[in-house]
């Protein structure tokens, strides 16, 4: 069986074990069927997408992640729609950057995903999308307004993928499942849902939906404003592909002053084998700060203990690094806007909603 690949050979090999084959052509057809709703030729991004017209009629053929990015893309951009069909509105290009940027000055992953649930409801009318948490367990569910036709299939996995996507970015950490649930029968291609969605998957259930560990929602986000812009200008691969965890100097001085808030710039260099000198100026190239990044793990370490436990306000600041309780909370004031006491009864609050 003939597969096309984005990279010729020699590299062709290589290319195909690290990116196989797993996409079904069922996804492929169905961004073709919007193109013809549309009245408009897809020949352009399946070349593209070095797709051939014969192996796109094939639906037992399947493509890489890579050519499903590069065919998302083109098509996105020709249709000026993200939905890609799905909805009886557009959605321009753009519009799930929207929704990012809404959800991205949350604390918390709870708050963000309730946040874009929410926003998704502004841009179409065809579903709604609900976070609710019982237990140990949250479940993101779709409600299906109206008849999704032909498209309901690549709708609903494309949905809870993107969800799914940019949850994991959010928090820089695959967000394990517990179980995605889909309200049609297995369809040929079963075994790829394996791979979208990392947990348990049942066909036939009432609604579309992610189950996932409650505690996740309490995590603090990872990310900032300035992540956020250089993920949009690269998106696609959070939806297509399975999240890795990034493994940059300044994910790696995180990880290390999570550990200890202590650190100093000295102590640090000596962790990561580097002079200070370096250090600065490779966290620079990285469009980083050490302050800032210091700041920042501060910020999301009070936010977790604050959220996650009981303990006085205090020990939540000698946690943090800080010797005095009021130089902390001053700190905590400029990254909130108000106090540790009172964030902890808000963002609580927040979240049992």
């Amino acid at each position: 069986m003939y597969t096309p690949t984005l990279l010729p050979t020699p590299l062709a090999q290589a290319a195909a074990r690290q990116h196989p084959a797993l996409t079904p052509m069922a996804f492929v057809q169905a961004i073709m069927q919007a193109y013809a709703q549309r009245g408009m030729s897809p020949a352009a991004a399946l070349q593209k997408a070095q797709i051939t017209p014969d192996a796109a009629a094939d639906a037992s053929q399947r493509i890489t992640a890579l050519q499903f990015e590069a065919l998302s893309h083109a098509a996105m951009r020709e249709l000026d729609d993200e939905g890609l069909g799905w909805f009886a509105r557009r959605l321009p290009w753009g519009s799930y950057g929207m929704l990012a940027r809404a959800s991205i000055s949350s604390a918390t992953l709870g708050l963000a995903l309730a946040r874009w649930c929410r926003h998704h409801g502004l841009l179409v009318d065809d579903l709604r999308l609900t976070l609710t948490a019982q237990g140990s367990t949250a479940c993101l569910a779709v409600h299906e307004v109206r008849e999704l036709g032909a498209l309901r299939e690549f709708c609903l996995v494309s949905l809870l993928r993107n969800i799914h996507g940019v949850a994991s970015w959010l928090i820089d950490e695959p967000l394990a499942l517990a179980g995605a649930r889909f309200p049609f029968a297995a369809p040929a291609h079963a075994d790829v849902y394996r791979v979208l969605f990392p947990g348990p998957v049942a066909f036939g259930a009432p609604q579309a939906c992610l189950l996932l560990p409650a505690h996740y929602l309490s995590v603090p986000l990872a990310r900032d404003e300035a992540a956020l812009q250089r993920m949009l200008e690269r998106a696609l691969p959070i939806q297509v592909r399975p999240y890795r965890r990034e493994r940059r100097l300044a994910q790696r001085v995180r990880q290390l002053l999570a550990a200890d808030c202590r650190h100093t710039a000295e102590t640090l260099a000596q962790q990561l084998l580097l002079s200070t000198r370096s250090l600065h100026r490779q966290l620079h190239d990285e469009g980083h700060g050490l302050q800032q990044i210091k700041d920042e793990v501060r910020r999301e370490h009070a936010i977790a203990l604050l959220l996650r436990t009981n303990r006085p306000v205090k020990r939540v600041a000698q946690a943090c690094g800080y010797h005095s309780d009021k130089s902390f909370t001053r700190a905590f004031r400029l990254w909130t806007g108000m106090s540790p006491a009172q964030f902890r009864v808000d963002a609580r609050g927040a979240v049992a909603k």
